[in-house]
């Protein structure tokens, strides 16, 4: 068991399942970032310090993907506890239907492309974590854990 010497602290994260008319999902493929390259993620990222989660999620997605959202139209959809060894991150999934602006991709740095795919029949290459929080979302399950397994109990 891993004794933690200081007071708990996890990084917190926030995610954009931005959904089409027909119920795709805008999904970004990660390149030169140097974690999951070649994968297929959301448009994501940390919560600044004094910043509320909605706020977050609005600037991720004006930076990422160049929209702009309103927080009346995001609805919470998953939030999972994550577990990586040196750190805990509690990374929560919001989910858009209405937004404003055309996607495109605004960081060619950190990704090579933009694709929408239906929910219900995800690309192979989508990042393991947010696999398993689409199948939470589709469940009706609001929380998950991922990677605890005979981990700190």
């Amino acid at each position: 068991m891993t004794h933690w010497s200081e007071r708990f602290r996890a990084i917190v994260s926030v995610y954009l399942i931005l959904l089409n008319d027909q119920g795709d999902v805008l999904l970004l493929r990660r390149s030169n970032t140097g974690y999951k390259d070649g994968e297929l993620g959301l448009p994501a990222g940390h919560v600044d310090g004094e910043e509320e989660l909605m706020q977050a999620m609005q600037r991720e997605a004006q930076e990422e993907v160049g929209i702009d959202l309103d927080p009346a139209d995001l609805s919470l959809a998953h939030v999972m506890h994550r577990y990586c060894g040196d750190h805990e991150r509690l990374d929560f999934f919001f989910t858009a239907r209405k937004w404003s602006g055309e996607p495109s991709n605004c960081e060619r740095d950190k990704c090579s492309e933009l694709i929408w795919a239906p929910m219900d029949q995800l690309p192979e290459d989508v990042i393991d974590y947010y696999r398993q929080a689409f199948e939470k979302i589709r469940e009706g399950e609001v929380y998950s854990a991922f990677d605890w397994a005979d981990k700190i109990r």
